[in-house]
């Protein structure tokens, strides 16, 4: 079985409730936190696309990217990963959230290195917990329906899904790599805290 091309997703639709602020557009070397993901992935993936609500279409950061505009509502990052599935839907997709701010280009190539030609999902292992960590993960193209069918049953939390489904877990190569940002005091301990 050819290998599909992958195509790159930053995870930019969230609302930041408990950060106060967009977290996608906190600064990092001069740069917002969703330039620097958008970059990251253009190095390791075909295209790279942005995923985002449909009220942040004419954001002027977000715009400067090909969107994916979420089909679903009220379903969290799902309705960006399920949309870019349905969007482009011959293609595996490496899929990162904009509040990661330690995930370098090694993490992600290592990733794609080990995602697996037979499951749906190719995740870390939570270098905390040992779940998987859905928002820094491959999805294969044929996932779409494993995941609508969640979605019917009411299962929106991808961390869930992988779960409960056959997901191929890696170990972390740099346990910090998917440390993310929520609230205030995460982004003051973070690399972005010295330039937000």
């Amino acid at each position: 079985m050819p290998v599909k091309p992958v195509y790159g997703l930053v995870l930019a639709g969230g609302e930041s409730r408990r950060m106060g602020r967009d977290k996608a557009l906190l600064i990092r070397d001069g740069q917002s936190q969703l330039a620097y993901l958008a970059a990251l992935l253009g190095k390791v993936t075909r295209r790279v696309f942005v995923s985002a609500r449909s009220t942040q279409r004419q954001d002027a950061e977000r715009s400067r990217y090909d969107l994916i505009v979420d089909r679903y509502a009220d379903i969290g990052p799902m309705a960006g990963i399920l949309s870019a599935l349905e969007e482009h839907p011959d293609v595996d997709w490496l899929v990162v959230a904009c509040d990661l701010p330690n995930v370098d280009e090694p993490t992600l190539r290592f990733l794609l290195e080990h995602r697996s030609a037979e499951k749906p999902f190719t995740a870390f292992r939570s270098s905390y917990d040992g779940l998987p960590e859905p928002l820094c993960a491959v999805y294969r193209s044929d996932s779409a329906a494993v995941l609508r069918q969640y979605v019917a049953d009411g299962v929106v939390c991808p961390r869930k899904v992988l779960i409960r489904s056959d997901s191929e877990l890696l170990e972390q190569p740099d346990p910090g790599a998917l440390d993310n940002i929520n609230t205030p005091d995460d982004l003051d301990r973070s690399v972005l805290g010295a330039g937000s």
